[in-house]
């Protein structure tokens, strides 16, 4: 049997995972002062295969929840640090906008927004029909169409956040084993081993941000809540008239409709359009994930562009891949493990990436202080989501009734 590396050679803590989440606890960790970070990466660093791969995720105030909401100016500050640090920009405010029609579920969905960010003190803007026509002539939309424009809505660029990340943690001194999957977890009452097929490992403390492939390590944890994996499928198009879809005219937009939410940018990473539909319901099994689109959906999403941006409805430049994982309830899971409070786990739900850095930082306070000044509770694992095996799974991020 293997030796296993013990804290008498130094790791402090374990981090699983090297991508959006992982990258940002390893830095932020360091930065709390950690001496001996361990991250375990089981592709190679800043790699294409996960969720943080893809250059555009959107980054916005406007959200279904006040949850979220009382966290955005926390979230802007941990972007701005480190783009400030490692000289690298991440945050490219472009305006936001959602769209709905008036009397429907969308338009119930705008109505939550407002009422998130009324209770955060969160300005934003109201707009018509015309107005929505006026400012963002781009858009072919119905009579009956209302908006809601918030104006520090923008892209974060995910892959080049776990490179600063990533850098910025190497710089500090920890240590980032990639090409090293971990295939368990043993937890102790100080401690915990981490089997990798190089041998176990030791550490004090412990940070799960696996990603999609959490459902593997949920029963070493001592987790059994439902977790639901969807394949999901962005499109990038390239369009007649992309000037008319540079970041300073073009804002990112959700478009809330009965059926269906679709989400997009500006041109941004490519010389097209990025668009998707946001929760496609592809359901999948661990080993199912493609990393290669299908040709259906390219379909769906050139559909939605002829009808409601024309101008974007171009050939099809490339299509790309993710993974959403998510609890019943879609919303995040960030917490200590009952129990264990050296092992923190982070789920994020198919909507985390705007908040990695902030969330990197949240987890690193939970293991070097055993507290954080920010608001988590409706993110614990005792909520009704994780503990109740009939609870009603709801993926669509319904805003909160009034």
């Amino acid at each position: 049997m293997q030796k296993p590396v013990t804290m008498a050679e130094g790791y402090s803590h374990i981090v699983i995972g090297a991508g959006a989440v992982g990258s940002a606890a390893a830095y932020w960790l360091s930065e709390a002062g950690a001496e001996r970070v361990l991250v375990l990466e089981q592709f190679y660093l800043v790699h294409t295969l996960g969720s943080s791969g893809d250059h555009s995720r959107i980054i916005r105030r406007a959200y279904h929840h006040e949850a979220y909401t009382r966290l955005t100016d926390a979230m802007f500050d941990a972007w701005a640090h480190v783009e400030e640090r490692s000289a690298l920009p991440v945050y490219l405010r472009t305006g936001g906008i959602d769209l709905a029609a008036a009397g429907t579920h969308g338009a119930d969905e705008l109505d939550g927004y407002a009422r998130a960010m009324d209770a955060a003190g969160i300005g934003y803007e109201r707009l018509g029909v015309d107005d929505v026509r006026e400012r963002h002539p781009q858009w072919r939309v119905e009579d009956d169409v209302v908006g809601l424009s918030q104006v520090d809505g923008g892209i974060l660029d995910i892959r080049r956040s776990v490179s600063a990340h990533t850098s910025l943690a190497m710089a500090a001194g920890v240590e980032l084993r990639p090409r090293t999957r971990v295939t368990g977890v043993r937890l102790r009452d100080r401690g915990v081993t981490v089997e990798t097929a190089d041998g176990p490992i030791d550490a004090d403390h412990l940070v799960v941000a696996a990603a999609s492939w959490l459902g593997d390590l949920m029963p070493d944890l001592g987790l059994r809540f439902r977790l639901t994996l969807s394949q999901e499928q962005v499109g990038y198009f390239s369009g007649p008239n992309l000037a008319d879809f540079a970041p300073d005219r073009f804002p990112i937009w959700i478009h809330h409709g009965e059926e269906a939410v679709h989400y997009g940018f500006p041109v941004y990473g490519e010389a097209a359009v990025k668009v998707a539909r946001d929760m496609r319901g592809h359901f999948i099994d661990s080993d199912q994930r493609v990393f290669v689109g299908d040709d259906d959906e390219p379909r769906r999403l050139h559909a939605f562009l002829a009808q409601h941006l024309p101008g974007a409805a171009g050939s099809l430049l490339m299509s790309k891949t993710c993974v959403y994982d998510m609890p019943a309830d879609r919303d995040f899971v960030l917490d200590t493990l009952p129990g264990h409070p050296h092992v923190a786990v982070f789920n994020g739900a198919g909507h985390a990436g705007k908040f990695a850095s902030l969330v990197g930082s949240i987890l690193a306070d939970l293991l070097t202080v055993g507290a954080t000044p920010h608001d988590i509770g409706a993110f614990r694992l005792t909520r009704p989501a994780i503990v109740d095996p009939d609870f009603e799974p709801v993926f669509r991020l319904r805003a909160q009734p009034a």
